[in-house]
């Protein structure tokens, strides 16, 4: 049995501008930019994520940042603040400088990025996709939203089935405004579908850490026996995780279940403890995927023959947690 029921948080700014204090100051057009040991002599290239309030991303421009130096490329970035139209501006900007080599990025909404994109291949700059492709990219590094999606949820409905009685709300906190968003957060519906698991399944629309808090605190408002919490990302559930916990919820209450996909240095942390209720937890690396990105992005300015690459994630246990922090 299946019961569905949608709402909505705030998106809040606050952490991405905490993170940007990390970041290279930007200039007029909001784009940063590094040198490096290549003195920017090969010309640049440059990486958009929708917004750098989500942790992984800003890993991955760490990361990237060295490599494409190496390379002998200048290192662009910027933060759209998930405004598509500041976006489009600064890939405009990019076009514009006439020494960008290739742009990758993931857009706050894809269908609004063709006509920059077409811009941007009709002045010899091959544009990337980051976790799914739109029209006129040139190739991309492609992430199983979907499949990643299905599979937590079809885990999280075994376990429902194993521990629990009767229909059970489950706080789905997911995001229907990307591709990346709303593939896993359909696949985690899905996944509880194929489970048979009794559930009734609350969407909870939400891209961070300080929505997810919220939207847990009006989860608890509504239906205060919620002890099945999903979410398509990290960030959002780590701040239900917290409200949670700030509620006197134990790390390892064994009648709580959290699960989701991706998982920053603090989640492993989470993971680590012992029975923690964090018991689902999915990781593309942030090192695996800022490599990806940076050979792509290099061989697209290079002008190399270019192809797909596809990231599989892989699960987290207490086992295995060790091996994927960021700053090991």
């Amino acid at each position: 049995m299946h019961r569905f029921t949608r709402s909505a948080a705030v998106v809040l700014g606050a952490a991405a501008a905490l993170l940007l204090s990390s970041c290279a100051a930007g200039d007029a057009t909001g784009s940063e930019t590094s040198g490096g040991d290549g003195g920017g002599s090969k010309g640049a290239v440059a990486m958009s994520f929708a917004g750098l309030d989500i942790p992984i991303w800003v890993d991955q421009l760490a990361i990237m940042e060295p490599i494409i130096n190496e390379a002998g490329y200048e290192f662009l970035s910027d933060d759209p603040a998930w405004d598509i139209q500041t976006q489009v501006n600064n890939w405009e900007n990019w076009i514009q400088r006439g020494d960008v080599k290739a742009i990758q990025g993931y857009p706050v909404q894809s269908d609004s990025m063709v006509a920059v994109t077409e811009k941007a291949q009709a002045a010899g700059i091959p544009v990337l996709g980051y976790a799914s492709a739109w029209e006129g990219t040139s190739a991309a590094v492609l992430l199983n939203n979907y499949e990643d999606g299905v599979r937590l949820g079809e885990e999280a409905g075994a376990w429902i089935e194993e521990n629990t009685e009767g229909t059970q709300p489950v706080a789905l906190l997911g995001y229907w405004e990307t591709d990346l968003g709303r593939e896993r957060s359909e696949g985690i519906v899905a996944g509880l579908e194929n489970s048979g698991a009794d559930v009734s399944i609350n969407e909870i629309s939400v891209i961070n850490l300080d929505d997810g808090y919220a939207a847990a605190q009006s989860q608890l408002a509504a239906q205060p026996d919620t002890k099945i919490w999903l979410g398509m990302a990290s960030e959002p559930l780590q701040g239900a995780y917290q409200y949670l916990t700030d509620q006197g919820v134990a790390e390892d209450d064994p009648s709580f279940l959290l699960g989701a996909l991706d998982a920053t240095d603090e989640i492993l942390d989470i993971v680590a403890v012992q029975d923690s209720i964090w018991r689902l937890s999915y990781i593309l690396p942030a090192k695996v995927l800022a490599e990806a990105n940076a050979s792509l992005l290099i061989a697209a300015a290079e002008g190399d023959e270019l192809e797909d690459i596809v990231i599989e994630s892989i699960q987290v246990t207490p086992d295995n947690y060790a091996d994927f922090y960021v700053n090991q």
